[in-house]
């Protein structure tokens, strides 16, 4: 099995290094290896399958598989053939939460932001029948303790959560209008809260009662920074709860990656190639591995970073990593290990 280090403290190097084309990561040796993030390039059904067992952590109990089945008229979310050989493999759940937001007039069909709409979309985009599937508020919502307390006094996430032992975190890494980038941190946090929870993370702490059309203005979303640390916390609230149970794992995808997430009704072109699949059972490294191998990529005719780049610097969105780091959740040092 060949190893490739990259360090994130050698930012000159990961800027200069040569490699020989965009799908192979910089090499470079860090005085510490930090946390394994596993790469496969073989973005495929078999691919997913073998980089959840190099993870060497097999899921036990009822497994909630957490994935966005993206909005109505988003085409970027993981598609159902590609992950059903692993849900089959670990008899895993694909578990959701409502959103928060408004499509806008005319596109009512495409909004999730009720159980009833949320159940057509995601049908709509082959998740029924294929697979057992959860909206995890649909009968409500409960609170889980967070260790970091700057902004928020809990996480609000779907009752349903209770029923799982162990989760899967499958995430589209892409980018995200507000958060910069979407990826293993935006999943858990995000991705996982209440419809109230969304509001509550957003509001950086303000607004525990989702209100649509107070929750999008100044007095509710100005605080950039707030926000960011806010999915820290939450992220951080969700592994907790799964790692004092069964256990939790993350998994991200690095395909059709636009500079809007799958929550965006319709997102921006797509201008990178698909790159991989990489894992680790510490979602800051998995999260700053592949933020790194965003900015590492060459602008060619068929693959411009440039967009992403700009979107995750204008939100700042390195922070959230920057802050899970700072209250524990995990190590921005890590090193690759290809598994090709």
């Amino acid at each position: 099995m060949k190893k490739l280090f990259i360090s994130i403290l050698a930012a000159a190097a990961l800027l200069t290094a040569s490699c020989k084309n965009n799908n192979e990561p910089v090499e470079s040796q860090p005085t510490d290896e930090g946390a394994a993030v596993y790469l496969t390039t073989d973005i495929s059904p078999e691919g997913l399958v073998k980089i959840y067992e190099a993870l060497g952590v097999p899921a036990e109990g009822k497994v909630a598989v957490k994935i966005s089945t993206g909005e109505g008229s988003n085409p970027n979310y993981l598609k159902p053939e590609l992950i059903k050989l692993l849900v089959d493999k670990v008899n895993g759940t694909i578990v959701e939460c409502n959103t928060a937001y408004s499509s806008g007039p005319g596109n009512e069909q495409d909004e999730r932001t009720t159980s009833a709409n949320h159940w057509k979309v995601i049908e709509r985009h082959g998740f029924l029948p294929t697979f057992k599937v959860d909206i995890m508020d649909e009968e409500g919502e409960m609170r889980i303790p967070v260790r970091d307390t700057t902004h928020l006094k809990y996480d609000i996430v779907g009752s349903h959560m209770a029923n799982y032992d162990f989760m899967i975190a499958l995430n589209h890494f892409k980018g995200h209008p507000m958060g910069g980038y979407g990826g293993a941190l935006k999943n858990l946090s995000i991705g996982c809260a209440s419809a109230n929870g969304k509001a509550y993370i957003h509001s950086s702490g303000k607004m525990e009662v989702l209100d649509i059309a107070k929750l999008w203005t100044a007095e509710y979303i100005g605080d950039q920074d707030g926000f960011l640390e806010s999915m820290a916390a939450a992220a951080q609230a969700v592994t907790d709860y799964f790692r004092a149970k069964k256990g939790i794992v993350y998994i991200s995808v690095m395909n059709n990656m636009s500079i809007d997430c799958d929550c965006v009704d319709h997102p921006e072109p797509v201008k990178l190639e698909d790159y991989g699949i990489l894992a680790s059972t510490d979602p800051v490294a998995l999260d700053q591995a592949c933020v790194d191998i965003i900015n590492q990529q060459k602008v060619t005719v068929t693959n411009d970073p440039t967009d992403l780049i700009n979107r995750i610097d204008k939100q700042h969105g390195i922070h959230t990593i920057e802050h899970a780091e700072a209250i524990g959740l995990g190590s921005r040092k890590y090193h690759i290990v290809n598994i090709d």
